[in-house]
């Protein structure tokens, strides 16, 4: 759910989606809350591994281990495009926390903090 990275660093990630028809999490024509989710959950694992390649390293598997304070204020439609910025917080052990916001043309309509557990 990333159709291309806009930014990777070890700080930062940004991506953008084009939310089409016939998607997986498409229902009545609107992205859903856990397309929403996976999106964030994606711009993470695009920006870690895009790293992770420029410097040599081994790109590694994560899943997600929770999520706090989710908040949805709008969902997109079929035909936005979406841009989600993640901001790596912490890494302790091998877990991610990170901030994740989905904007929507310039408007931020989800946002959340995330683990991440990352395989060693």
């Amino acid at each position: 759910m990333v159709d291309e990275v806009l930014e990777a660093s070890d700080k930062l990630s940004k991506t953008s989606f084009a939310i089409r028809a016939g998607h997986l999490f498409v229902e009545n024509g609107v992205f859903t809350t856990p397309g929403l989710v996976e999106n964030m959950a994606q711009t993470v694992a695009a920006g870690a591994g895009h790293s992770a390649q420029q410097q040599g390293r081994k790109v590694s598997v994560g899943y997600i281990g929770a999520l706090k304070n989710l908040r949805i204020e709008k969902l997109p439609k079929v035909g936005d495009t979406i841009e989600t910025q993640v901001e790596f917080l912490h890494y302790i052990a091998n877990v991610h926390v990170v901030q994740a916001t989905v904007f929507n043309n310039a408007d931020a309509i989800a946002s959340c903090e995330m683990k991440i557990f990352v395989q060693p």
